[in-house]
């Protein structure tokens, strides 16, 4: 049953296709809802966020200004510590707020929700990539006035983020003080009741040293004392105005502050363009810091708003062509809706390079900025299709924390590699390590987005560098982590994991975790083959760093060959590990409402004794790897496993989705599609405030593009079988596939196949080969016809609790 979330009233946000606005200015909701509007109006490029906080500086829930990659260690305490268990986490820092722009209108401050307001409109405009803000009121004197800010976290150059602001008094004269801010803010405190929360900080974690002013440039900078990074942050002006104004500025530890004393006149514009650097580094020079800050200001004053502008808008379309999704007959809301999730896609990893992706993007300090295996299996997809580019960013950052795995892996007395549940800067983060550590199906969840990247792109010169070595530090551990079995006729085993499933933890042969290691195993022996044959350069290269022995392939081959896949001969369904079927059944019907997650309401012993399942988990097994599974054993696990899943974790309802769709339970997977896509702006978890949920967008596209455009790309065979819900008349989309450009429109008569770019293609429909060439670029198929609604096998599923 879903609970009711309060939601501010829709005609305050009006349905647009290209842009999510406020157009309405009610004070009694401006506080209550700072938050969500918070990240709402997040602006981001993947290394620097910005979380959308009005210009003034008030109200504000959680503001926050976040640096990929920026943290600060704490130290993680134990009750009862033990060996192996990581003795120090990292936490994302909020830095210095540039944004602030304060404005005083013959001595009093304009702060929106209290001024008497005659038009408002403060929108994120999709299309272009920018938070836009119209007001006009009247001042307690009677004076008219109008303010339009822009604002901006620039794709072309990571570092910049840049703002436009114009003010015109309409109607009378007014004495004007602008005051442009530089702010490191005292951290708020944390709610502790709640672990997905980000940590809080005893003492000071930002400690300045040193800062920079000269004219209207303002420049600080600060050492975190564990991690020891040096951030610099700095702001820079232009003021283009016919009115007489001066200015002073100040500049101290934790503000630096530009003021703009102006005589204002009746209809003549006040202008002015704020631009902020943000640099961080791990050596030991704050003035070398400093000066890549002021470079970056040099540049945006000498090129000017405008040129800045341009070059984001380039991008910007660049992403749309290739990222876009339309749907006719889903409403202006829901595709107003699409594309807000698709921009958070692209603000969360365009320019992560050297980084990996946080589970709430940059928009928030939730999960403390960690990296987790949700960017390999909900996030990268997407990435393969539309920005191959960044996909391999993101797959290279992993390569290169490969040495700290292996450190890891050692640690824990394991072969090859052992890669972090959670982390920032590679080393383990996860303090509980039933939750944490035991998911070891991370280091196969890395294998298989490595595959899915070199198919999808023929990226082979990437494997052949970093992916190999990779697989093979992998598939090591594999190999070490299980052992062939007397007891189940020499097979091969895994024992003491947790799989995706968090409410079952430290089972053996979770069937998730046992088909991934074998995909692992597998693909990295078939790669050592391949190199042997096709670069046996890079081959020599890869035995040389990683001392690979002739036998070991073999081994690997072996332990996929004779790996143990649970079976229940009474229910005719995998269950989902060796003791799970033996557990009793969660009270679903004895739950209380408000009791879900259960996550922060039930001892994990209570819920690790029971069949109740977090998020999918020998669903996702039938997704990621569904030519394993006959299509009846598909349903019948389906039928099985998805009434026991609260869906208490955001990752679940897109997985549902998409194979509730391939079995013909149209209604049901329609219905878990719109709880994947409204999971931030519909507020469903009741934490939109805390950040964007961006594992849980990118799996909004798979059940678009893989559920009902019925995508499958074992192997690198692409295939369609679309399925639209009868209220769609149209879904289309594009996708990069080894340097070609396809898009795809699914009707409910025909399925049309478009080459935009690139050379021959062979792509299935409904299992015919569709080939597509510079002389036949497209091709029309006639569209599946729908299915009949299946009858479950087991007990009906509830709706998604709470995510």
């Amino acid at each position: 049953m879903l609970r009711e979330r309060r939601i501010p009233p829709l005609d305050i946000f009006p349905a647009e296709p290209w842009a999510v606005a406020a157009v309405r200015l009610d004070p009694r909701l401006v506080k209550e809802f700072a938050g969500q509007a918070e990240t709402m109006f997040a602006l981001a490029n993947g290394y620097l966020g910005i979380r959308g906080t009005p210009e003034e500086g008030r109200p504000v829930r959680a503001p926050g200004v976040l640096l990929n990659g920026f943290h600060e260690f704490r130290p993680i305490n134990y009750g009862e510590n033990a060996y192996g268990f990581p003795s120090v986490g990292q936490s994302i820092l909020n830095c210095p707020d540039g944004t602030i722009i304060k404005l005083f209108i013959d001595g009093d401050m304009f702060v929106p929700a209290q001024a008497d307001v005659l038009s408002y409109r403060r929108a994120l405009d999709l299309r272009a990539g920018m938070l836009v803000r119209e007001i006009v009121w009247v001042t307690p004197a009677g004076r008219r006035m109008r303010l339009r800010t822009l604002r901006l976290v620039s794709f072309d150059r990571r570092h910049l983020a840049a703002m436009q602001y114009e003010l015109v008094a309409e109607e009378a004269a007014a004495e004007i003080v602008i005051s442009s801010e530089l702010l490191n803010r005292q951290p708020l405190p944390e709610d502790s009741s709640d672990p997905r929360l980000a940590a809080g900080f005893d003492g000071r974690v930002l400690v300045p040293v040193g800062t920079r002013r000269e004219g209207l440039r303002a420049i600080l900078s600060y050492i975190t004392p564990g991690s020891g990074l040096i951030l610099g942050c700095g702001m820079d002006h232009l003021l283009d105005t016919a009115c007489q104004f001066t200015h002073d500025s100040s500049c101290e530890g934790d503000i630096a502050a530009v003021v703009f004393n102006i005589q204002g006149e009746q209809g003549k514009p006040i202008r002015l363009w704020k631009y902020l650097g943000y640099h961080y580094s791990d050596g030991d020079d704050v003035a070398q810091v400093q000066s890549q800050v002021a470079w970056t200001l040099d540049r945006a004053l000498q090129d000017g708003f405008p040129a800045i502008r341009t070059r984001h808008q380039v991008l910007m379309d660049k992403f749309w062509t290739r990222a876009d999704v339309e749907i006719e007959g889903l409403g202006p809301r829901m595709q107003q809706v699409l594309r807000w999730n698709l921009f958070q896609l692209l603000q969360a990893t365009e320019r992560a390079e050297g980084h990996g992706i946080g589970a709430r993007g940059l928009t928030g300090r939730t999960y403390e900025g960690h990296y987790f295996w949700d960017t390999e299996i909900y996030v990268l997809p997407f990435l393969i299709y539309t920005q191959p580019r960044v996909a391999r960013n993101v797959l290279k950052f992993r390569y290169d924390t490969l040495d700290r795995a292996r450190a890891r892996a050692r640690e824990l007395g394991h072969r090859g590699a052992t890669f972090p549940w959670r982390t920032i800067n590679g080393d383990e983060a996860s303090a509980y390590y039933a939750a944490g550590t035991a998911q070891y199906h991370i280091n196969a969840d890395i294998a298989y987005a490595v595959r899915k990247y070199v198919e999808v792109s023929g990226d082979e010169e990437f494997l052949c560098r970093f992916g190999a070595e990779l697989l093979v530090e992998t598939a090591r551990f594999w190999c070490d982590l299980g052992f062939f079995s007397a007891r189940r006729d020499g097979a091969f085993c895994i024992n003491g994991v947790t799989g995706p499933d968090e409410y079952t933890a430290v089972v053996d042969n979770n069937l998730f975790t046992n088909l991934m290691a074998r995909e692992n195993l597998r693909y990295a022996a078939d790669t050592i083959e391949a190199l042997g044959r096709d670069h046996p350069d890079a081959l020599r290269g890869l035995i040389h760093r990683t001392g690979l022995e002739g036998e070991e392939p073999a081994a690997w081959r072996e332990a996929a060959k004779r790996m143990y896949v649970p079976w229940d001969e009474r229910l005719e369904i995998h269950p989902q590990d060796d003791s799970f079927l033996d557990k009793e059944r969660w009270d679903f019907a004895g739950t209380p409402e408000n009791h879900y997650p259960l996550l922060l309401h039930y001892h994990p012993l209570n819920l690790y004794r029971a069949q109740v399942i977090k998020q999918a988990d020998v669903v996702l097994a039938m997704f990621l790897l569904g030519e394993q599974f006959t299509a009846e054993q598909k349903k019948r696990n389906f039928d099985y496993y998805d009434p026991l899943t609260t869906h208490d974790s955001s990752l679940s309802v897109c997985i549902q989705s998409i194979i509730a769709t391939e079995l013909g339970y149209a209604s049901k997977a329609l219905n878990y599609f719109r709880f994947a896509a409204t999971m931030d702006l519909s507020d469903i978890g009741g934490n939109m405030m805390h950040g964007a949920h961006i594992a849980s967008i990118g799996g909004t596209w798979m059940s678009l593009v893989y559920g009902f455009a019925g995508m499958r790309d074992y192997g690198g065979r692409i295939s369609f079988r679309p399925r639209l819900p009868t209220e769609w008349a149209r879904l289309s989309f594009t996708l990069a596939i080894r340097g070609r450009r396809l898009r795809v429109e699914a009707r409910h008569d025909v399925t049309t196949y478009s080459l935009c770019e690139g050379d021959a293609l062979t792509v299935f429909h409904d299992d015919e080969a569709v080939l597509l060439t510079a002389a036949t670029p497209t091709a029309h198929r006639p569209s599946p016809p729908p299915m009949p609604e299946p009858k479950p096998e087991f007990a009906p599923a509830p709706l998604p609790t709470d995510c």
